[in-house]
Parts: structure tokens; C-alpha cells; sequence
């Protein structure tokens, strides 16, 4: 089915906006047409075997049994409908429309029915009944063909996409956190499970995917594409978790149709409500959504990152609230199967983030624990930078990570990361942000996506050949050189000591001076010096101290008193005297520095390089290191534009004016 076909199914379904106009806001509109779409594909699934149903369920009436097995079975599916009604029968009744409907949806598994609660389905029956908009509205959707065999399920993902795109515009949501681009899911798929392929054909396979983002679930659903076009034979599960209903209903009504089980759908938070506790996956993969705040779960994510630590998901650190990108990632981290003693087992994740999480927080901050808890444990297997407005909802650069806790003997200690930020096509008509698209060799298109997928797969080869076209898009890092020291570089505190009316204002501001009986007798005395300087402490204290005495005032004591004084009248000064504090030198708070040390890099002889020759007098202070980690993925394919030469801008600007007097000169003609 080509995407002309899904357009004019989604326009079928968008045309009862004309009906609901008036009676409903276009904000509403997706509250109507997106449940009836959804249970006029149930009902086209269900139809070969509607009639059978109907005859076992009238059958089974009236007796002390568990019918749903036998009407499952009937049915071919894990839903079905027990009444003989349809779309096209109850809108030719329209006086009994709004109950038969009620009957129709009340005749569905419970299955079904919980996804067409989750649209308060039966509070739009009463609505659009009180409007006598009601049989109109079914006679529209009994007319839409959306049988499976016309209407396959990939491409029913299509034609929901379409509808929840135009619901978000009409609502101003933002359509791309409920789905992403289908080009990109493929691309991304590839790169998880491409390295898998021998060991998917085998026989008797079975393996478990995980999306706890999953919006209508079109990742789940390329995913088991991708391993069923590698062996028909194989078995995938699939399972997810949502937080928007309308998304969840859609993912949960598409798995009930392709004979899945309905209930690995879990509805709620992945953080603070996970739906596969103590569950193992063989393959994890999400979009979450970028840049969006965790305050909603903030106390049950901090509960568990206070009362489990490493035993819970979030024990490398927490994000700032802000951004809970890195708290999906390490939710997802906490669901891999692990690695047995015989190399099997493992798992291989794949999620899309913004630049952000690649080097946001310093040394010491929960980003930066975080993605040092990745590199440390060897799971980070690469970075891939995709083109900017691939997506619908921003237009900013997007990238794959993709982990495992399994790589093979020429990726581990290593990060590869792929330069795929020119492999785009501008797209005929833009699509909110999506400016851009990925071609996949189809119809006369470049095959971006395939090109990708094979230099993703040769990366290690074709960063060590100088001489390959592709070198320039592939770099290969340790672990390690994504690890820095932050180091704090103090210098002494050099002070000289000098009454002045601006350090006699702090001395009278000084709390343990205004405290004093007779403070501003104290000051006054202290201001007999005014003037004065001298260059050490010692020599100041003891000129004040005289002076305070000959006042007939008491020079007051301790450690608060002391250090008021010193702060108020000793002023910052390269020739100062350089204070100490238990013999060592104080250092200056404000000449500290910070300096970052490549992981592994002796600290002092980095010192004696970069920082002694310019402040000779500098120290660091091994107290105050931390470790921290950040991927610079831009810098490491910055490539330097030399600027052009003047002559090239004073030739550009002349051709450019005479360009302007001929306009000019046509103008006055």
C-alpha cells in the first residue's frame, strides 16, 4: 500500500470533522474519530468470523461456564464481539443508534473494551446522541475500509500516525511524542538487531522487545519485522508501557489484532509505576520524549535512588529535573538479560536522545555519573549523529545510542561513533519540524538507510583504513578517553592591610565587630590610621591593636573577631603577603580554577606543563578531584573552514555593488 492510499483512508476518517463542527472544538475532534477508527478496524478483523462467534455465544448463553476461551477460539483472535450487530446495521436504526452502540461495545472482550474505555468512549456516545450527530457518525466509519487484507498492520500504523499528527496539530500538542518518523525506526532497528542475524535464523528462536515509550508502537512492531524477515519461524514477544491513553489504546488494539498478547501494554509512568517489574529483555529500544521534566515522579525516582541505590534502576545518579532522557536510558539499562558464564544471554539497547545527555553536568553531577557508570561497565557500543529536523517535533540534532552488555572482541573497551549527518533527502512537504527524511532505495530514492546500516556494521574497519572514502565519518574512542580529572588549581591568598574609608565600612559592617558595646568607638579608634598600610598581618594587628588600646577600648579575642578583621581591612594584592593556615597556604577562593585532565594523565606533570609556567606560585588540591565523563561527539568531527582571503570578499563586494548601480540605473530609466 503506498502512502497516497494511507492519505486518502486518513482523510476518510479526518472528513467527520465537518460533521462535528460546531458541536465540538477542533481540539475534541481526536476524541471522536481516533476511538470509532480503532473500532472499525476491530470490527474489520473480526469479521470473517463474526457470524461463528454469535452462534457459540448464543450457544453458551445461560450456562455455568467460562466462555470467553471458547469464544477466543471461535474468534481466531484474542478479542472478539458475542452480538450481531455492526456499524452499518445500527446507523440504519438511527432512533436506537446510542443504545445499540452501547450494546455493540458492551459485546467485546474485555480486552477490547478496556482500549475503548480508555477514550471514554461511552461519554462520546451520549454526546454526539444528544448533538444527533451520532448515526451519522457511524455510517461515516461503516463505510471505511479497513480490512486487513486492504489494510495490513504495518501500514494500518501509518493511517493512525496520520490521525493522532492531525489530532496534536488541531490540539497544539506536540504529535512526536507519540510516534516517530517510520524511516528512522527502520534505521534504528537495523542497528540494534543487524549484528544479531546469524543467530536470529536459527531455529526454534525466541526473543523479547521492550519499548517503555512505546507510543502506538511502531518501533515494537518494525522490530518484529526485522527478526520475522530473518526467519519467518522465529517467535517475538513484544511489550511496552505508555502514558498517553489514546497511544496506549492504538498499541494495545494493534497487538490484540496481530494475535499478541494485549496485556505486555502496560498504561502508566515507566518510573514511578513500571509495568515489567523483575522482567528480562533480549532487545530495548525508545524514543522518549526530549528534554521533558521528571517533577511528576521526582519523590518515587529519589525514593528509589535513596532507599535501593545500586539494587534499583536509578542507582548511577539522577538527572537535573529538567531533562529525564538518562533516567529512561538506565530504566532500560536495568531490564538486559545478563551474560552467562558460557558468553550467552545479554541484551542490545538502542535510544534516541538530543546533544544533551552527551555532555550536560559537570564532573561529579548525576549526567556525568551516569554516563560513567556506561563507559565503566563497557555497555556504550556506539554513538550515531543523525541530520537535523528528521523529526516532527524539533528540529535539532538527534542521535542513536546503542548498548550492550555483550559486545564481541573487537568492540569492548571501545566507543565507535558515526558521523550519518549528511545522509538526508529534503522531503516534497514538510511535516511540522520533519524537513528532512531518510531514503531507503525505493522508488528510485538514495538508500540512506542501507548505507548506514553497512557502515555501521564495517565501523571498526573503515576507521582504521586512512585511505577509505568513508574514514572521515567513523572514529573509534577507548572507553577511558571520554574520562577526564577535574582538578580544582588553588593559589595562595596574598594580602595587604590598609585603613581606608572603604575597608573601614567593612570593618564597622563586620557582625563580630557590631556586636562590640562601644563598636563605633572601636571603628573610630581604628580610623586614627587612616592612611596607613603596612605588609604583613602581624605589623597591621599590632598597630590596631594599639590604637584600639590607646582609645581606652579592650582588644577583643577569638577566631570570629580575628578573621572579621582580616577580611575587612586586608586587601587582594600580587605583592602581598601570603597567608597560611596551619602552615600550608590559604587559598584565594577567588583565583581558583578549574582544569580538565584527560583520564589516566598524571595531574602534577600536567601541572608543571600547562599551569606552573603562567602562576608558578598554583597548587592542586587532590581533595577536591572528581572524575567525570562526556562524549564530545562535534568536536571530534569539527573540520576547520580557513577563512576566505580578503581579496576573495573585496572581489565578492565589488561585483555586488555593480550588481546595485544596475539595478539602480534601471530604475532611474
Amino acid at each position: 500500500m503506498n502512502s497516497s492510499k494511507h492519505t486518502e483512508l486518513a482523510n476518510h476518517a479526518w472528513s467527520v470533522a465537518d460533521l462535528l463542527r460546531g458541536d465540538y472544538k477542533q481540539s475534541d475532534y481526536g476524541k471522536v474519530i481516533l476511538p470509532f477508527t480503532v473500532l472499525r478496524r476491530l470490527e474489520c478483523v473480526l469479521e470473517p468470523t463474526r457470524a461463528k462467534v454469535a452462534e457459540v455465544a448464543e450457544q453458551l448463553a445461560g450456562q455455568d461456564i467460562d466462555e470467553d476461551r471458547f469464544l477466543r477460539k471461535a474468534s481466531g483472535h484474542s478479542f472478539y464481539n458475542k452480538t450481531p450487530l455492526t456499524l452499518r446495521k445500527i446507523a440504519g436504526d438511527p432512533q436506537s443508534a446510542a443504545t445499540n452502540l452501547q450494546l455493540y461495545v458492551a459485546g467485546f472482550s474485555d480486552n477490547a473494551r478496556e482500549v475503548l474505555e480508555k477514550y471514554e468512549f461511552n461519554q462520546q456516545i451520549r454526546k454526539l446522541h444528544g448533538a444527533d450527530l451520532l448515526y451519522q457518525v457511524i455510517g461515516k466509519f461503516a463505510d471505511l475500509d479497513l480490512h486487513p487484507e486492504r489494510v495490513p498492520n504495518h501500514n494500518m500504523g501509518y493511517i493512525f500516525e496520520e490521525l493522532i499528527r492531525r489530532f496534536a496539530e488541531q490540539s497544539n500538542e506536540t504529535a512526536g511524542e507519540h510516534f516517530t518518523p517510520r524511516e528512522v525506526i527502520k534505521l534504528m532497528v537495523n542497528l540494534l538487531i543487524a549484528p544479531d542475524a546469524d543467530a536470529l535464523s536459527l531455529p526454534g528462536v525466541v526473543r523479547t522487545v521492550l519499548d517503555p515509550a512505546c507510543g502506538t508502537g511502531g518501533m515494537l512492531s518494525a522490530a518484529e519485522d526485522h527478526i520475522t524477515a530473518l526467519n519467518p519461524a522465529a517467535r517475538v514477544e513484544v511489550y511496552g508501557q505508555e502514558l498517553n491513553p489514546e497511544s496506549w489504546a492504538i498499541c494495545r488494539s494493534d497487538l490484540m489484532i496481530k494475535g499478541q498478547d494485549p496485556d505486555h501494554i502496560a498504561f502508566g509512568n515507566s518510573f514511578s509505576d513500571d509495568g515489567h517489574k523483575r522482567e528480562k529483555f533480549d532487545y530495548l529500544l525508545a524514543n522518549p520524549p526530549f528534554g521533558v521534566e521528571w517533577k511528576k515522579v521526582q519523590k518515587a525516582v529519589e525514593d528509589e535512588y535513596k532507599t535501593l541505590g545500586e539494587a534499583g534502576r536509578f542507582g548511577a545518579g539522577l538527572p537535573r529535573i529538567n531533562d529525564g532522557s538518562l533516567l529512561f536510558l538506565q530504566h532500560m539499562l536495568s531490564k538486559m538479560k545478563p551474560v552467562d558464564a558460557r558468553g550467552g544471554g545479554g541484551s542490545r539497547v538502542a535510544i534516541v536522545f538530543n546533544g544533551s545527555p552527551l555532555f550536560t553536568g559537570a564532573a561529579g553531577s548525576g549526567e556525568s555519573n551516569i554516563r560513567r557508570w556506561i563507559l565503566e561497565n563497557d555497555w556504550l557500543e556506539a554513538v550515531v549523529a543523525l541530520p537535523d529536523q528528521l523529526f516532527y517535533n524539533t528540529g535539532i540534532s538527534t542521535y542513536f545510542w546503542i548498548l550492550t552488555n555483550r559486545k564481541d572482541a573487537d568492540h569492548k573497551g571501545k566507543v565507535v561513533l558515526l558521523d550519518a549527518r549528511d545522509y538526508w533527502q529534503k522531503m516534497r512537504k514538510s511535516l511540522g519540524d520533519k524537513r528532512k527524511e531518510l531514503g531507503d532505495g525505493t522508488n528510485g530514492r538514495p538508500d540512506h538507510i542501507g548505507d548506514i546500516t553497512r557502515l555501521y556494521a564495517e565501523a571498526m574497519q573503515v576507521a582504521k583504513d586512512p585511505e577509505h572514502p568513508l574514514h572521515g565519518k567513523v572514529k573509534v574512542f577507548a572507553n577511558e578517553d571520554f574520562g577526564y580529572q577535574r582538578v580544582t588549581v588553588e593559589r595562595p591568598l596574598k594580602l595587604r592591610f590598609e585603613v581606608t574609608e572603604e575597608t573601614l565600612a567593612a570593618l564597622a559592617e563586620a557582625k563580630p565587630v557590631a556586636k562590640l558595646e562601644r563598636s563605633e568607638e572601636f571603628v573610630a579608634a581604628v580610623r586614627t590610621l587612616l592612611g596607613s598600610f603596612w605588609t604583613t598581618k602581624s605589623e597591621a594587628f599590632v598597630a590596631l591593636k594599639d590604637a584600639v588600646i590607646a582609645a581606652g577600648l579592650s582588644w577583643p579575642t577569638g577566631a570570629p573577631f580575628v578573621k572579621a578583621v582580616r577580611e575587612a581591612v586586608g586587601v587582594r594584592h600580587p605583592e602581598g603577603e601570603v597567608q597560611k593556615v596551619k602552615g600550608a597556604p590559604e587559598p584565594d577562593a577567588d583565583l581558583r580554577d578549574f582544569e580538565n585532565v584527560p583520564l589516566g594523565e598524571d595531574v602534577e606533570d600536567y601541572l608543571k606543563r600547562e599551569v606552573l609556567p603562567h602562576v608558578p606560585d598554583a597548587w592542586i588540591d587532590d581533595t577536591k578531584t572528581k572524575i567525570g565523563y562526556e562524549i564530545p561527539f562535534t568536536r571530534h568531527f569539527y573540520v576547520y573552514q580557513p577563512p576566505r582571503s580578503l581579496a576573495e570578499i573585496d572581489a565578492e563586494l565589488k561585483s555586488l555593488e555593480a550588481e546595485i548601480q544596475a539595478l539602480l540605473g534601471e530604475v532611474t530609466e
